[in-house]
């Protein structure tokens, strides 16, 4: 990857702040090269977006609000397409089948299909490379593609109201919202934890019971 891309990545409230003007192009790309597993805050983006929205390019705001609400959405159906369509094939066909075979696979789609709307909602608010996991998570696990754009389309429109609307109130202080949301994000990490661990005990619950003896 070039240099400059990576000096980009490293200060992007800087650069979205130079490229105002087009700032609904650079949000987009930004949200959906984020997809990609770049390190690229969704949350960062959304929030100094709305905080330019307000204070430079007041009359772009709903181009820029759509830009970052459909860099977002591509970028969670480019996830979930991976998972679908390499990681699946990935897992059943390669070494990965040793690890999980077929039948603990069908095993997870069952409880998936029972609990996977709620994660993936849910999911959708938590940051730190999660959501990703989340998204291809659904692909790999079979999640009907329409269910995914349906459940993924409620929980963006949520994030990305509330990302967007705190930056454009607060305006150019949008560092405070950001230092805000670490701390939050610090707090919901460890309940995150908890309920990772509640759900792979729920997983392994069911499978035992309903594993032939």
């Amino acid at each position: 990857m070039d240099s400059s891309i990576f000096a980009i990545l490293s200060d992007i409230p800087d650069y979205l702040i130079s490229m105002a003007p087009y700032l609904h192009f650079v949000s987009f790309g930004l949200l959906v090269l984020a997809g990609f597993n770049l390190p690229i805050s969704e949350d960062v983006v959304m929030i100094v977006s709305g905080s330019i929205a307000a204070t430079v390019v007041p009359e772009n705001t709903f181009l820029i609000l759509a830009g970052c609400f459909l860099g977002a959405y591509i970028s969670d159906i480019f996830a979930y397409c991976v998972g679908r369509y390499f990681l699946s094939w990935v897992i059943r066909h390669h070494r990965m089948a040793k690890i999980l075979p077929v039948k603990k696979i069908k095993t997870m789609e069952q409880y998936f299909s029972k609990y996977g709307e709620k994660t993936l909602f849910f999911g959708r608010f938590i940051p730190f490379g999660f959501r990703n996991a989340i998204f291809m998570t659904s692909g790999v696990l079979g999640m009907k593609f329409y269910h995914f754009l349906i459940i993924d389309l409620l929980a963006l429109c949520a994030t990305t109201s509330i990302l967007f609307t705190l930056g454009y109130k607060f305006g150019g202080k949008y560092q405070v919202v950001i230092n805000f949301a670490n701390k939050f994000y610090f707090i919901l990490f460890p309940v995150l934890i908890l309920i990772i661990i509640i759900f792979i005990r729920k997983f392994l619950k069911h499978h035992r019971e309903h594993s032939p003896e």
